[in-house]
């Protein structure tokens, strides 16, 4: 009798301790294995010097992760020209200091940002099961979802205060213009689609006719949002909040996006198509996590540095 049960028994604790040891290496090591992703992305026009561009994304800043607020700090020493920040900087409403003290030395550079859902609203406790029920059911965030009741506020502005005075430029369902490495730049960003805070009536109009380049900024990558910026003729979208795709199976890649864009396109520089034309999508895959789920799994926390060439037609 005993030998029948033996070969499943040490199956059942075979596959025990490798589940344990993959926690212990999501939780314990990957969630804190900062990357810097590079890229290349033929856009400006031709003639024109390179243009280094940093993105930051989903930092997820909780009290106490001094690792994450040391490598932020470091980014500064790549000397960006120009900094971009695409949101969900914080999963603690007590660690605005901590982010702050983190972009410091970034705000030295000319940047830009947007919010995300995660920078007005504090985390709560959800199932990982329900992205993949959302999944399948086509709905994400707001976008199908009935709204959150009785959710606390983090204190965005306090944010928003400190990089308006650093001079970084406010996207929330707007355009601006700043200089960057002698280049004028036209930026057009949106709140974030995830909330359904997202107003393109308010930015339409395409790039700027007069600016060296125009640069799309959103916080979640949404269809709806990535097909307007595209049909309006914008050569290079800037998004995050995938995570990209944080828990992924090594591989085979990402199980979800936590919106509608396809797995494929969870993270990296891709191409997104509408009315006939394309733009290029850099999607960030962000260096946290919300605090709840503590966990990366194949998809290193990254922020990514951009190198904007001449376009080579």
């Amino acid at each position: 009798m005993r030998a029948r049960y033996r070969i499943p028994l040490n199956a059942a604790l075979a596959v025990s301790a490798l589940a344990a040891g993959t926690v212990a290496y999501a939780a314990g090591f990957e969630v804190r294995s900062f990357r810097l992703r590079r890229v290349t992305v033929p856009v400006l026009p031709p003639g024109a010097p390179p243009l280094r561009v940093l993105q930051v994304s989903d930092i997820h800043m909780v009290s106490g992760q001094n690792k994450k607020r040391r490598w932020l700090q470091s980014l500064a020493g790549l000397r960006p020209d120009l900094v971009i920040n695409t949101g969900d900087n914080l999963s603690d409403p007590e660690a605005v200091p901590e982010v702050l003290d983190a972009l410091g030395p970034l705000l030295e550079f000319p940047g830009a940002y947007v919010f995300g859902s995660n920078d007005y609203y504090a985390p709560r406790l959800r199932n990982p099961a329900r992205y993949l029920a959302e999944r399948s059911s086509g709905r994400h965030g707001l976008n199908g979802n009935a709204p959150a009741r009785n959710v606390p506020r983090n204190p965005w502005w306090l944010l928003r205060d400190t990089f308006d005075e650093a001079g970084w430029v406010n996207l929330t369902n707007t355009r601006g213009q700043l200089k960057a490495a002698g280049a004028e730049i036209a930026l057009t960003g949106l709140d974030d689609p995830h909330i359904r805070r997202d107003r393109y009536e308010a930015v339409a109009g395409g790039p700027e006719p007069d600016a060296d380049l125009s640069l799309a900024v959103v916080h979640a990558p949404y269809l709806r949002v990535l097909d307007a910026f595209t049909t309006d003729g914008y050569p290079l979208i800037l998004a995050g909040h995938t995570h990209g795709g944080q828990l992924c199976v090594p591989f085979y890649g990402a199980l979800v996006t936590n919106c509608d864009l396809d797995t494929d396109r969870v993270k990296g520089l891709s191409h997104h198509e509408a009315a006939g034309r394309r733009s290029y999508l850099h999607v960030s895959a962000g260096c946290g996590t919300n605090r709840y789920t503590p966990v990366r799994l194949a998809c290193p926390p990254e922020a990514t540095l951009l190198t904007l060439t001449p376009t080579t037609t």
